[in-house]
């Protein structure tokens, strides 16, 4: 079952938090988020599974970026969510993606327990400005069964701020396909 947007509110400083808090970005099931003015875009063309991909930030400025189509740009939310007894889910907003603006490729899916800012994994179909602190995205709840065990640590809990993929720490646990 997905909560309202009264549950949501009803559950703010217990089982949900955002930080900041705007009454306005609160819809009927779900809460907008906005983008940070801060983006990260990876320095080569062909990255890699098994390394830690260089990456350089961009700042946008008020008067906007333009993304280009093919390259993926990294961003987070301006706001930090911590999210206890529910699973938390982010989804573009349909203004964004009428735009051909998508904010996430396959990460939409939160665990419960998780605390930190939400990476977005920004694609373009067409060049598109975009600008800091629109409403980019809204995060919404799943109720779980009492019956969880909550994500408490791992590669993106308790981040800070915008991060590129960890896969590579996956490949020290795992034997590649070749070795014997």
């Amino acid at each position: 079952m997905i909560l309202s947007g009264n549950e949501i509110k009803k559950k703010l400083g217990k089982h949900i938090i955002i930080e900041p808090y705007n009454e306005g970005q609160l819809n009927p099931n779900s809460y907008n988020l906005r983008l940070h003015n801060k983006l990260v875009v990876y320095r080569d063309r062909l990255l890699d599974m098994k390394r830690d991909n260089p990456a350089d930030e961009i700042t946008i400025p008020q008067e906007g970026l333009t993304l280009e189509p093919g390259r993926l740009y990294l961003g987070r939310t301006i706001e930090y969510t911590e999210t206890h007894h529910a699973v938390p889910m982010l989804e573009g907003r349909s203004s964004v993606g009428r735009l051909g603006l998508f904010i996430h490729v396959t990460a939409g899916f939160g665990d419960v327990g998780f605390r930190g800012y939400w990476t977005l994994e920004i694609f373009c179909v067409q060049p598109i400005v975009i600008y800091p602190a629109v409403e980019i995205c809204q995060i919404y709840y799943h109720q779980i069964s009492e019956d969880h065990v909550e994500y408490t640590d791992g590669k993106y809990q308790a981040n800070s701020g915008i991060q590129t993929s960890q896969l590579f720490k996956d490949f020290g646990t795992v034997p590649n396909p070749g070795d014997s």
